[in-house]
């Protein structure tokens, strides 16, 4: 058979490349570079192979074992946000909060009986979140004076309201439109455009003039209602669920993978991209197929869960990233922050922190610039302290001290609230408000203008007013909260002394 040209001559170099004198031989060391040995003691155990194939089923199944409890392990990481989410949504339902007509209103402020990561007894809180898939677009009209916002079902940022956003504090009417909308689109509205069903929303209102007062503006301004019955809307209800027993905290077990498949469900399907839509359905996670992970993949998730919860810990003890120390140059300091260089969208230089998401998304809830960006005698500004001057976890058991400066630069108060190292929530102790703060009218003020505050089982003698309570046997963590922080704070030439064990 005669061959064409083109392919006689690629035949030719081939044998040639193959068989001719001048072929170049390939080094001992990159064959042994790109070769795996017959016998490798790794991690998972000793791996076995005949000249690179796996020699027997026992290696095949502890690297299908392995890759199968990374990418768990991963997703796990990956998706905090999103099962964060979820888990507020199933906790405000229980609570009898559900439905975007029905505001979860903490009339009484937020006490240490609910469990939500790192929320203060400062502030009335809001919550509710849309069902766009049910409802079709939806208005939200708020009230003067709040502070809030919009996040997605993966808790991305989709937009501010209030006195960050648009209606500059005045209040306003918004309108949330679904996933790839295409019907008219009335005027007179703020529009917000999320990528998912469920969304969260979340307001704050100012107690600086009373509580009642707060809680009056609320329930006589917020609305939440179908854009379909804007003309006669059903009345929006408010539950108040303060003093409630209730769990919003992600699990850190296999229930994770449910709720996560359960998210995935509910939303559209290019509300995360190809890639993470790939690692999901490698352990089993398909929109519109059932999630029904057999004995062995059930194990390797639940040990998944198990390794995402303790990296997530280390994460938030430990950080190895730049931007956590809010006093880098200082390396004794133990005060950090929870967006890592205040950066809310956890990228930059075109790509994602993972660790900083992390970070966040285990130990707070709820992401908007907002929270991330200061004003001199405005708005709110955080810092945590997770370890001890020595940076040991915070014994229950003993009693430490914490001296802030003179002059503390607040426009309005500040606050220190205690939190369980388990539940990232308000500890549960003999004070339901585990907060102090310069609005208790039983704090002391030292001669100079300085508060010395203690953390301990029992309050030293005199200090009672000063004094948060532990719990021995348990580890804690405080935020110091700085409402309306001016200049000092800001520039750092006002600073809290490290939280050390009281002499």
């Amino acid at each position: 058979m005669k061959l064409p040209h083109t392919l006689l001559a690629v035949t030719v170099l081939g044998a040639l490349a193959i068989t001719g004198p001048a072929c170049a031989q390939v080094s001992p060391q990159t064959l042994k570079s790109i070769s795996i040995p017959d016998k490798v003691d790794t991690s998972i155990g000793k791996l076995e192979f005949f000249d690179g194939v796996p020699a027997n089923i026992n290696t095949v199944e502890k690297v299908y074992d392995n890759l199968d409890r990374m990418r768990g392990t991963q997703i796990f990481l990956d998706n905090m946000g999103a099962v964060s989410m979820y888990s507020v949504r199933k906790g405000l339902d229980g609570a009898g909060a559900e439905g975007a007509n029905k505001i979860a209103l903490f009339e009484g402020l937020m006490d240490s009986q609910t469990l939500v990561v790192t929320a203060n007894t400062s502030t009335l809180y809001a919550y509710t979140y849309t069902d766009l898939a049910k409802d079709g677009p939806t208005v939200i009209e708020i009230p003067p004076g709040m502070l809030g916002f919009l996040d997605d079902a993966w808790q991305r940022f989709a937009g501010d309201m209030g006195v960050t956003g648009p209606d500059k504090g005045k209040g306003g009417k918004y309108l949330v439109l679904p996933p790839a909308y295409t019907g008219k689109v009335p005027d007179g509205y703020f529009l917000l455009k999320p990528t998912t069903n469920r969304n969260f929303l979340f307001l704050r209102g100012s107690i600086k003039n009373g509580l009642e007062p707060a809680v009056k503006n609320i329930t006589s301004g917020l609305k939440v209602y179908p854009l379909k019955d804007a003309k006669n809307p059903a009345p929006t209800e408010y539950v108040n669920v303060s003093g409630k027993a209730f769990n919003t905290i992600l699990p850190s077990d296999f229930s994770y993978f449910e709720q996560l498949n359960a998210v995935v469900q509910q939303e559209p399907i290019d509300a995360i991209n190809p890639e993470v839509r790939g690692e999901l359905a490698a352990i089993g996670i398909v929109k519109g197929q059932p999630f029904q992970p057999d004995a062995r993949m059930k194990k390797l998730l639940t040990e998944a869960a198990t390794l995402g919860a303790a990296t997530a810990r280390v994460i938030t003890y430990h950080p190895r990233i730049a931007g956590v120390n809010i006093y880098p140059d200082d390396p004794k300091s133990i005060w950090s922050t929870a967006f890592a260089n205040k950066n809310t969208s956890f990228e930059a230089n075109g790509s994602m922190n993972l660790d900083a998401r992390v970070l966040y998304y285990f130990n707070a809830g709820g992401v908007t610039p907002a929270m991330a960006t200061s004003h001199v005698g405005a708005g709110s500004d955080y810092a945590l302290a997770v370890l001890d001057g020595k940076k040991q976890p915070f014994d229950g058991a003993k009693t430490y001290k914490l001296h802030l400066p003179p002059n503390v630069p607040v426009n309005d108060f500040w606050a220190v609230t205690i939190y369980d190292t388990q539940t990232r929530s308000q500890l549960q102790t003999s004070q339901a408000f585990p907060t102090v703060g310069s609005q208790d009218e039983g704090i002391q003020k030292n001669a100079d203008g300085s508060f010395d505050l203690y953390f301990g089982p029992k309050a030293p003698a005199g200090k009672e007013g000063n004094w948060l309570a532990t719990v021995p046997g348990k580890s804690w963590f405080v935020i110091l909260r700085m409402y309306g922080p001016l200049e000092p704070w800001i520039n750092k030439t006002w600073r809290p002394g490290e939280i050390e064990l009281a002499k």
